[in-house]
């Protein structure tokens, strides 16, 4: 597990403050934590479709593609279907068409389709242990996290899109420090699913930075460290709202 840690934590700037993981290990914020991680596990697939439907693909498989993530967005925010009707449906079954015009097209959706797949199949773990743990689903409102990292997103092209995809490979990034972080001081179960995340979802960052840099007409080292100070401030700052990428937990409020 060091091995597969050492170049994230090489890549964040800083490290998850421990009064974060008291927070987190606190048995009464399980609920929390698991409901938070659900929603990011499909927020992670959702922002690698925009990314393949914007860029990438044709209309039709643009409307494939939405068709493929639709039952886990009904249930997460219309609260329709269950783990029974979800289940297998991670798996996308047709091909895709990449736009003739797009050069980096099929690498991008190569990469972000196999993350897709992986983040919707999470998805629906931490549906079932959620499930085993008698923890109801309820749909909670998005932290401050990834959209203190979007406005700082350029307005034009391709350097929004790259900015996207070094924002993308921050979260990943920040989500498997925290997959260990908090796994030794989880339930046995939890702590094997945390870790296995953690291996499942370690390469995912390097896919998003290289992405960054094939689309770039620059060398991108100047903006991943941008948004590297930029994700590290987020980190480190006081936090009102506990949530799997919340900061500092400072006055919290009750979810």
């Amino acid at each position: 597990m060091q091995q597969l840690l050492e170049p994230i934590k090489a890549f964040l700037k800083c490290e998850t403050p421990q009064s974060w993981v008291d927070e987190a290990k606190k048995p009464e914020n399980l609920y929390l934590l698991l409901r938070d991680h659900l929603l990011c596990e499909l927020k992670a697939a959702q922002s690698a479709m925009f990314l393949i439907r914007k860029y990438a693909v044709d209309k039709d498989s643009a409307t494939q593609l939405s068709s493929w993530i639709k039952p886990y967005e009904e249930f997460a925010y219309k609260k329709q279907g269950s783990l029974e009707t979800l289940k297998g449906k991670s798996n996308i079954s047709k091909q895709v068409t990449v736009r003739a015009d797009c050069d980096y097209g099929q690498d991008l959706v190569d990469k972000m389709v196999l993350l897709i797949k992986e983040e919707l199949h999470h998805f629906y773990q931490v549906l079932e242990l959620m499930d085993a743990k008698n923890i109801p689903y309820e749909l909670l409102e998005a932290g401050r996290y990834a959209k203190g990292m979007m406005k700082h997103v350029k307005t034009f092209e391709p350097d929004a899109l790259v900015d996207k995809l070094i924002i993308g490979a921050f979260i990943e990034a920040r989500s498997c420090e925290r997959f260990a972080k908090i796994a030794p001081y989880l339930d046995a179960d939890l702590e094997r699913f945390y870790i296995s995340l953690l291996r499942s979802e370690a390469r995912h960052y390097q896919d998003y930075l290289s992405l960054a840099q094939t689309i770039s007409k620059t060398d991108i080292n100047e903006r991943v460290a941008y948004f590297a100070n930029v994700e590290a401030e987020l980190i480190q700052s006081n936090d009102e709202d506990f949530k799997f990428h919340s900061g500092v937990p400072h006055n919290l409020v009750s979810n």
